[in-house]
């Protein structure tokens, strides 16, 4: 499922995203969504299952970050001589999409969260973060912002109607009809939070009631 331009708030379920096997036989890639829903899109959330160690593809022009989900860590040697490993609980690393690098499983298959954003289009940025009671999201005009919630429940209860968000599941928040828009959800567990937001907007970003974990 992914939602229709423009963005309307939505959540959307691990169940439901689209799992495609790599070209070169050496894992998989779910597709959460991708915006527009399009080939030319600006930002793409994914989820990688790595099963043998492999190339990672070149991407130019954008930029992205990985987090480990699952698995005992994912070594990543660019071509640059630098190397970076991603290790349990959720190591993440933001790298330009131009980078040339080599993927090595430290010891077995990892699942990975793959976000990649076109730099001349948008920015995003990425945190980590406890549920621990309720938390509120304030999105300003232009913005979305989407939470993953990595390991317990949660439910939104600020009257949108979204429901509940399990672990895997995608909650995807734009600001609507061009207004600031609160979200509120309660719950335990983690996520991971995104921000997208146009190229050289100003934003007050602001996140009640959950510390960062990094």
């Amino acid at each position: 499922m992914t939602p229709s331009s423009p963005l309307s708030s939505s959540v959307l379920r691990a169940s439901a995203y689209a799992r495609m096997r790599w070209k070169n036989g050496a894992g998989w890639t779910s597709e959460i969504i991708k915006v527009p829903d399009a080939d030319d899109w600006d930002w793409r959330l994914s989820i990688a299952e790595i099963e043998t160690d492999a190339p990672f593809s070149a991407f130019p022009g954008l930029e992205r970050e990985l987090v480990l989900l699952s698995g005992n860590g994912l070594r990543l040697r660019f071509d640059d001589g630098a190397s970076h490993d991603l290790l349990p609980p959720h190591d993440k690393l933001r790298f330009a999409g131009e980078r040339s690098a080599f993927g090595e499983l430290i010891d077995g298959p990892t699942r990975d969260f793959n976000l990649m954003w076109k730099r001349e289009a948008v920015n995003a940025q990425l945190w980590h973060r406890p549920l621990v009671g309720t938390m509120v999201l304030f999105v300003d005009p232009g913005e979305t912002w989407i939470v993953h919630m990595l390991a317990g429940q949660a439910r939104f209860v600020d009257g949108t109607g979204l429901g509940e968000l399990g672990m895997g599941d995608t909650a995807v928040l734009p600001a609507i009809d061009g207004a600031r828009t609160r979200h509120a959800i309660d719950g335990g567990g983690e996520a991971l939070l995104i921000r997208i937001s146009p190229v050289g907007a100003v934003s007050s970003t602001e996140v009640a009631e959950a510390p960062p974990l990094d």
